[in-house]
């Protein structure tokens, strides 16, 4: 069964700009999925963290993937550039999380869907909204409702 899933794509070290690009392609050629959409690349500060800008995006695919197989996909593709994890919100060379998967809630010791701080994030609900304003977060409401709670944050839309 095919399911609409939303990816966070988020970088903030070596080329953040080009390793968020390159994700992107990644995230196009996972098996049994297709790339639908991808938002614009915002730039915004580290938040709970320090080290570099973030150069971030949202990538919606269609997929055959469960969602702890379309985890594991993007735990690959993070190891594929780098990524290291020793400490909570420590400088990434790539960081993809699973926003949405559908219109399911799971919580279980490996992944929380929708992910539990996309509403407090404005790097990741203003480029959501950006290729889905109207996209609902299950057990929250429509996303449009949060952009209030991150309109303080400072996030900037790069261009090409």
């Amino acid at each position: 069964m095919t399911t609409q899933a939303f990816i966070g794509i988020g970088a903030n070290l070596g080329d953040a700009r080009g390793t968020v690009e390159q994700a992107i392609l990644r995230l196009a050629d996972l098996p049994a999925s297709l790339l639908i959409a991808q938002s614009s690349l915002f730039k915004t500060a580290p938040i709970e963290s320090s080290g570099d800008d973030y150069i971030n995006a949202v990538a919606e695919l269609r997929t055959d993937l469960s969602a702890t197989d379309l985890l594991l996909a993007l735990q690959q593709i993070e190891l594929a550039f780098g990524r290291e994890r020793p400490y909570r919100n420590a400088p990434r060379t790539l960081d993809l999380d699973l926003l949405l998967y559908g219109l399911e809630q799971i919580h279980t010791d490996a992944l929380t869907v929708p992910h539990p701080r996309m509403t407090e994030r404005a790097f990741v609900l203003l480029p959501l909204l950006q290729i889905s304003p109207l996209i609902t977060i299950p057990g929250k409401g429509a996303a449009q409702d949060f952009a209030g709670v991150v309109a303080e944050q400072v996030i900037v839309e790069l261009t090409y």
